[in-house]
């Protein structure tokens, strides 16, 4: 953990002192408008998140939706299929049109819908018990993650150092996915995956909320909003895992 990134051999040279009281130092814009970017990213976040647990609590209490993807069907695999490319068809003009309001945000409703309803399937052979351990443990993991960042933002500290190793980190964490899918390794893989899956995300919390409260520009909020939502639904599951081994 390094202090101003990059400028840390000249705080003062890279980043002009004075506008940053408040939030983290040698900050060069105005606290109100970085403040106002945050509450208007985690108000998304929120939302999303509500929306997720609304979507994801349907798909597991109707029976007749698991019943469907449990009968292994031609229909249910070609269905399964589909929900499962929906996220990435949907990305492409979500990344393209981000900064198009109120389409943006249309397109993010709808990817936040295809991402809630795979958790939703994921759930389904989850005892509701767990499900509900798992969504505190990941409340209370990402509420510490995040005071913990705004706290070391506010000290002078720097996550940007971080990047590439949770970027090679996550290269691994797929293709030890892609085995375990094609290898299943029992109770063992899947509590392997969850701590994995938990360091792992724990990590692009605290990377993706340091870049939020740093280096995003006030119109990113979409692109903001949806790395800390995938952060948090990817914690989500490696929790739900790891609980379920």
């Amino acid at each position: 953990m390094g202090k101003h990134g990059s400028c840390s051999h000249d705080a003062e040279a890279c980043y002009p002192p004075g506008g940053g009281a408040g939030l983290y130092p040698y900050m060069m814009e105005s606290p109100q408008i970085r403040w106002a970017f945050i509450r208007k990213v985690y108000a998304i976040v929120t939302l999303q998140l509500l929306l997720s647990l609304a979507v994801g609590a349907t798909v597991t209490l109707i029976d007749a939706i698991g019943i469907f993807f449990r009968s292994r069907t031609l229909a249910a695999l070609l269905s399964y299929a589909a929900a499962v490319i929906a996220p990435f068809i949907i990305m492409i003009p979500m990344i393209h049109l981000r900064k198009k309001h109120p389409i943006n945000l249309v397109l993010l409703a709808l990817f936040t819908v295809s991402i809630s309803f795979l958790v939703g399937l994921g759930c389904l052979s989850a005892k509701g018990v767990v499900i509900l351990e798992a969504v505190g443990i990941t409340m209370v993991v990402v509420a510490a993650l995040t005071v913990y960042t705004f706290w070391a933002a506010k000290k002078g500290y720097d996550f940007e150092f971080l990047g590439p190793f949770l970027m090679v980190s996550l290269l691994i964490f797929a293709l030890f996915v892609l085995v375990k899918s094609l290898f299943p390794m029992g109770k063992t893989g899947t509590m392997v995956y969850g701590c994995i899956g938990a360091l792992l995300f724990s990590g692009f919390i605290i990377y993706d909320t340091d870049n939020l409260i740093k280096r995003f520009s006030y119109d990113e909020y979409v692109i903001a909003a949806i790395e800390l939502y995938l952060d948090i639904i990817n914690l989500f599951q490696a929790m739900l895992a790891l609980l379920e081994g």
